[in-house]
């Protein structure tokens, strides 16, 4: 078992940055790959990016390319989502995901979320 605490969420003005982090425990956190997910109300959740389990390895989905980074620290068991120039579409509940699978990438454990509401 993996268990995953995010944090970082937030009101924020269109432009604007925020920086997630997302804390685990429990099974080894580094043979994992990490991953962010979103979910807007009304609409299915979605894939945002994920990272291999060395860190070297990252891809996201293209609405966030050049705005979002995915990065992780293996001796913290943490996983960041750093955004920049926010837009208010990228209001959502953010969620971490671990999983075992990196590409495709296939979560096999969630978080709570964690609230980002993007004001225009």
């Amino acid at each position: 078992q993996v268990q995953l605490v995010e944090s970082g969420g937030g009101l924020v003005q269109a432009g604007g940055s925020l920086r997630l982090s997302c804390a685990a425990s429990g099974r080894t956190f580094s043979s994992y790959a990490m991953g962010w997910f979103r979910q807007a109300p009304g609409k299915e959740r979605e894939f945002v990016a994920a990272i291999r389990w060395s860190g070297g390895n990252t891809y996201y989905v293209d609405s966030v390319k050049g705005r979002f980074t995915i990065s992780r620290d293996n001796a913290k068991n943490t996983v960041y989502l750093i955004m920049n120039s926010l837009k208010p579409e990228d209001t959502a509940v953010y969620y971490c995901a671990a999983g075992v699978s990196w590409y495709p990438y296939v979560p096999n454990y969630w978080g709570q979320g964690t609230q980002v509401t993007v004001s225009s």
